[in-house]
């Protein structure tokens, strides 16, 4: 059960770790912030720079206007594309509206698009396993739009063409669950054996570390409070996942009162996780309600340690080092 302590009463949380914020999230979020800091208001942003409504209000208070299309984002001004990429024809789009671009696509995504550049240009058929219409799905397609065919779960499988049976690889969408993604790649291998996989794993590190600490409460919970978005794929993972480990039941909630009472009825043990683009805050105010009802008795269900961050986007570093050597001259001229 991990680094589990022991109960002291029959109302308990377990309270999943790591959760929350991932380098990627950060990184992104930090992005915004520091591009308002460095350049001014407005910043636009192209869709959300994360999945979580709380963390978008916040920025949009502090100046950032996000859109859906590039075309909305006024000639000459700044945007920055969101932690989930984009593809090259959202680059070409920007460039024909003389926009300023930061990418703030996290990294792991970035590797993902690589992989699908490098295959199809090796000329394989690229199966990606992910789900229809989310943003890092469009971005990665994009990539190399007449080598990639979406595989949406291991039900997409049986209707899969290739041309070439041995020469064809799997990608994945980086927010999926591990389990159904290892289900999909399963049937696929099943009906292609010379499957190729990545050189590396796509699902990132923090969305296996946060379900892995989910399946470990997950037997013992009653009930699993998820705070997440709706639009947040790697938050609806973390409900599921809770559901197949054994928990009673789950619910995905973007803030503390959200949470009906009647989900405790009967209820002893609660389980607390959140999203890879989840503010702290937001567990603490779930934490301060489920206080305030008798579940004050807190344990850490620890699944990993997360020490991996990711540097500001180029673009931001770049102008940055610009200002900090432009002052240290003043400086020294003064």
């Amino acid at each position: 059960m991990g680094n589990m302590t022991a109960t002291t009463g029959s109302r308990r949380v377990l309270l999943a770790a790591p959760r929350g914020y991932c380098a990627g999230v950060d990184r992104a979020v930090i992005a915004v912030e520091k591009a308002l800091e460095q350049y001014g208001s407005p910043i636009y942003v192209r869709h959300e720079i994360v999945h979580n409504k709380y963390v978008v209000q916040t920025l949009e208070r502090k100046g950032a206007i996000f859109v859906e299309q590039t075309e909305e984002v006024p000639e000459g001004s700044i945007v920055m594309f969101s932690a989930h990429g984009v593809a090259p024809t959202v680059h070409e789009e920007a460039a024909r509206g003389r926009l300023a671009t930061i990418d703030a696509t996290c990294p792991l995504v970035t590797k993902v698009h690589k992989e699908a550049i490098r295959y199809a240009n090796e000329d394989f058929d690229i199966l990606l396993i992910g789900h229809e219409g989310h943003e890092e799905v469009i971005g990665t397609s994009g990539e190399a739009p007449d080598h990639i065919t979406l595989v949406d779960g291991p039900e997409d499988v049986a209707k899969v063409e290739v041309r070439d049976p041995e020469k064809v690889v799997w990608l994945s969408q980086t927010t999926l669950s591990v389990d159904e993604t290892m289900e999909t790649v399963d049937a696929l291998k099943t009906k292609f054996p010379g499957l190729v996989s990545p050189p590396s794993d796509d699902i990132c590190y923090a969305t296996q570390n946060r379900q892995l600490a989910v399946k470990q409460m997950g037997a013992e919970a009653d009930l699993v409070i998820v705070v997440g978005s709706r639009n947040s794929s790697n938050s609806k993972r973390l409900v599921e996942v809770a559901k197949l480990a054994g928990a009673k039941d789950a619910y995905l909630v973007d803030f503390a009162s959200e949470i009906e009472e009647s989900w405790l009825e009967g209820v002893g043990t609660v389980g607390v996780t959140s999203g890879a683009s989840v503010p702290d805050v937001l567990v603490e105010e779930v934490l301060e309600w489920l206080s305030q009802r008798g579940y004050a008795d807190v344990e850490i269900v620890k699944a990993a340690e997360e020490s991996i961050t990711f540097s500001l986007p180029k673009e931001l570093r770049r102008d940055l080092r610009a200002e900090a050597a432009a002052l240290m001259q003043g400086s020294t001229e003064s």
